[in-house]
């Protein structure tokens, strides 16, 4: 009985001991695992080879690890891949895009009759909206390219909205729009002057390209931020997803027309680069879209 007995602690020593083994080599691999995330490192998981199931799950994680890796290594190297394609193409096309609105120019100097004038005005229409597309492309692949020089300083956005609209009355009166811009008291926001034209340049040619009827432009704040909100009514053939509508190439129109799905990009990546930030909403047929911009305060 004495033998069977002491047989029995043994065992339960022996399976305590292997219990508590287990569990540090579990710990091990939490530990090993949170170093690859907190130092980013490459480090394989490693183990003593004392348990074949856990040498075993060691293995597996390694496999899963170094697929992870190739998988995101792959994806840079194929970002990066189409940022030089998108910037080769921009200078591509716009150097023949140049000799053609040229020849443009010097036709336009011809004797030419009325139908042959006006063939060649819906030509240069269309030339000019295949250099505003290249612009675009050229426009995004130099953002995601370039390291951003900001020239951040003390910005009037309340005069900067009204200037810029002002200056595309002409479009949108083409376009039979009106716009609503809401009387708001100067605000003052921290960033550079040039990218905010940027913004609102694209934001509006986006409100013309896509929507209908009155475009509502307001210059709500907060504590620390101000909130530049465009608002129209969109078509309402338009099907459009709000979570994708910053992605680049994506455009809610069936019928792409002259769009890229370029311009919010652009706008994401101006603000991002402010530290500012983008979203939108979709209600009752209403498209709203919101840039979120970093007040200026004295001790800046």
């Amino acid at each position: 009985m004495a033998i069977a007995v002491g047989f029995l602690t043994i065992l339960v020593i022996g399976l305590i001991l292997y219990i508590v083994f287990i569990l540090q080599q579990l710990r091990s691999i939490n530990r090993q695992l949170g170093k690859r995330l907190s130092e980013q490192t490459r480090q394989p998981i490693s183990l003593e080879l004392v348990s074949k199931e856990l040498n075993t799950l060691a293995i597996q994680i390694n496999r899963c690890l170094k697929a992870e890796e190739t998988l995101r290594l792959k994806g840079i190297h194929e970002e990066r891949r189409f940022k030089e394609m998108i910037t080769n193409i921009s200078h591509d096309l716009r150097t023949p895009l140049t000799a053609i609105k040229g020849y443009h120019q010097l036709l336009t100097l011809s004797e030419l009759t009325h139908d042959q004038q006006k063939k060649l005005q819906i030509a240069q229409k269309h030339a000019n909206e295949l250099g505003y597309l290249i612009e675009h492309f050229f426009e995004y692949s130099c953002l995601v390219h370039a390291e951003p020089k900001l020239q951040s300083r003390r910005v009037n956005l309340t005069n900067l909205i009204t200037e810029c609209l002002a200056a595309s009355v002409p479009a949108l009166e083409d376009n039979k729009l009106t716009v609503e811009f809401k009387e708001a008291p100067p605000t003052y926001i921290l960033g550079d002057q040039e990218m905010i034209t940027r913004i609102i340049q694209n934001l509006i040619r986006n409100a013309i390209q896509h929507s209908t009827g009155t475009l509502q432009v307001s210059l709500p704040t907060t504590d620390e931020q101000a909130i530049l909100s465009f608002r129209n009514r969109v078509n309402p053939a338009t099907s459009i997803d709000v979570k994708r509508l910053f992605d680049r190439f994506y455009t809610g129109d069936q019928a792409r027309g002259s769009s890229t799905g370029l311009g919010l990009s652009i706008v994401k990546l101006l603000a991002a680069q402010m530290e500012g930030s983008t979203d939108a909403s979709l209600q009752d047929g209403c498209l709203e879209i919101r840039v979120h911009l970093p007040l200026y305060r004295n001790d800046h």
